[in-house]
């Protein structure tokens, strides 16, 4: 009998579920859920209540109805006998963030008028300020774990979160029998235990060699913190791995077979490097969307400047993972045309007038921090930047410049990554701006280096399929895995010889600008984000 497994990518504003043949990969139904709540980023749904600047929350009712809705629905289009299926598998955004009760109960479901009682989305920014103390205090005492994470860790993880939360809503934090990643959080639903998979919990929660922080690094930071740890610690299960068995309920929700494997957590860019058959050291990986996630395997430990986590097995087993990102790359497309241009132009007019133009013939440069910056800077109060405007630009001019901006952003962290002795021997672009043939031939001649392309628009849940196909045994790893399923067009974009040399020059400038705002030789950025907040309390 022929053979399918699930896989089901929780995005930003949706979850997505694919199903995929286990012999050769073929994607054969595939159906997207929108959350109903979206991401919560201007007001709590159950009281109106407006929240703080740089705030993003997620509602968990939204990620079940994405199992109830699309998985049923995705295998009703690829018309397979539900009963075929040997496995399923996640995905999620990270650090996406909940506390809970010991039975995995959301806190937001009993405190729903508490903002802090909900899940915080990656993209949740408002803790910035204690990632600097977290920051300060680990340089400080010279933390071994710091340099793992290029020597800063993100307002975005785990600790930064933790923490506000703690001091904010102390009794939130002590009511929460656990912290859980949203991709824990999901098997727990599927397979009735909990389990902490060894991606979230190395990237996201800084767990290094074993351990995670000290409790007396822990306690320095606020007395109270110093019981994180039982709040997060459990034995950590490998990617691959099998988590549980469906259980009955979640059979009903998916229509699958109850007791089929459920496979462990993973984070949406982490599980599309075997997808698009980068296993391998030197292979990176950059899943486009809302934001950039660089991820590539290395063959030992290296210490990268602004990386977001170097960690074991984190990505292949067997190989040292890299993490590096941009946090705004397609928002910032979106926000430029659906708010400053308030819907005039759309991006494929934009395109074609940006693509008719020669590289250099705008006159400007862009910083593509309008989400703050996540590599190689790690600070989430920087904000964007456009250089060169006059009366004579026009709106094509600016939305070019905003696209080469994310790709000097990707070429600052592929300059970080080489000149810290971990050489790129290969650029694959995953994700939704892959339709965007301008935008990746702009990569090209940025990078100065060809772009392989993945062979699939459903990257994350194919390679969530294919680790729920390891997990139910058709594989022996996740390598094998990959020859046989994962997808990948080599070199499908080349550079132009001269467009790169503008680009070269243009990429010059960008990277005094970035040095000049984001390295302290002007803290204006942080100036007026303060100023900001002072005036919106």
């Amino acid at each position: 009998m022929t053979q399918y497994v699930v896989g089901v990518d929780f995005g930003t504003l949706s979850g997505r579920a694919v199903v995929v043949r286990v012999g050769d990969g073929a994607e054969l139904g595939t159906a997207v859920h929108e959350y109903r709540h979206g991401a919560v980023e201007r007001t709590l749904p159950a009281t109106g209540e407006v929240l703080p600047p740089h705030w993003a929350l997620q509602m968990p009712q939204d990620w079940v109805d994405v199992l109830r809705h699309a998985v049923p629905a995705a295998v009703a289009a690829a018309g397979v006998d539900p009963g075929s299926v040997i496995g399923i598998a996640t995905d999620f955004t990270a650090c996406t963030f909940l506390p809970v009760l010991a039975d995995g109960t959301p806190l937001c479901e009993l405190l729903p008028d508490v903002p802090h009682a909900y899940p915080k989305l990656w993209k949740h920014h408002a803790a910035q300020g204690q990632a600097d103390r977290i920051n300060a205090l680990a340089a400080q005492r010279q933390e071994p774990w710091l340099q793992r994470y290029g020597g800063k860790l993100s307002s975005e993880w785990q600790l930064a979160k933790a923490l506000q939360v703690l001091e904010e809503a102390p009794d939130v934090y002590a009511r929460a029998d656990r912290f859980i990643e949203a991709a824990d959080w999901i098997v727990w639903q599927l397979a009735g235990v909990e389990t902490r998979n060894a991606c979230t919990a190395g990237y996201k929660g800084v767990f290094q060699d074993g351990t995670y922080p000290s409790k007396d690094f822990l306690s320095a930071l606020d007395e109270g913190f110093g019981d994180w740890v039982s709040k997060v610690d459990g034995p950590l299960s490998p990617l691959g791995g099998r988590a549980g068995s469906l259980t009955e309920e979640a059979a009903s929700w998916t229509g699958l077979p109850a007791g089929i494997a459920v496979a462990v957590g993973n984070v949406d860019a982490h599980v599309t490097a075997p997808a698009a058959k980068a296993v391998e050291p030197g292979q990176l990986v950059a899943i486009m969307g809302t934001s950039t996630c660089h991820v590539m395997s290395g063959a030992s430990q290296a210490e990268v400047p602004g990386m977001c986590g170097v960690v074991q097995d984190g990505i292949i087993p067997g190989l040292w993972g890299f993490e590096a990102g941009q946090s705004g790359v397609g928002d910032i497309f979106g926000w430029y045309v659906e708010t400053l241009l308030s819907g005039g132009r759309s991006h494929e007019e934009l395109t074609e007038l940006a693509a008719a133009q020669k590289p250099g013939a705008h006159g400007l440069v862009a910083l593509d921090w309008h989400n703050g910056n996540r590599s190689v800077l790690v600070d989430h109060g920087l904000s964007g930047v456009i250089v060169g405007q006059t009366l004579a630009t026009r709106p094509e001019d600016v939305y070019r410049a905003l696209v080469e901006a994310t790709a000097f952003g990707t070429r600052t962290i592929v300059d970080a990554l080489e000149s810290s002795g971990v050489p790129v021997v290969e650029f694959i672009a995953a994700g939704g701006l892959l339709r965007n043939r301008f935008l990746m031939q702009v990569y090209a001649d940025v990078l100065r280096r060809p772009i392989s392309v993945i062979g699939s628009e459903q990257g994350p849940a194919l390679g969530s399929a294919m680790h729920a196909a390891v997990a139910a045994g058709a594989y022996p790893d996740i390598r094998a895995a990959a020859e046989a399923m994962g997808k990948v067009e080599r070199n499908v974009y080349v550079p132009d010889p001269a467009a790169a040399d503008v680009y070269d020059r243009l990429y010059a400038e960008y990277s005094a600008l970035h040095d000049y705002f984001g390295r302290g030789a002007n803290d204006v950025l942080h100036r007026l984000r303060a100023l900001r907040e002072e005036v919106s309390r």
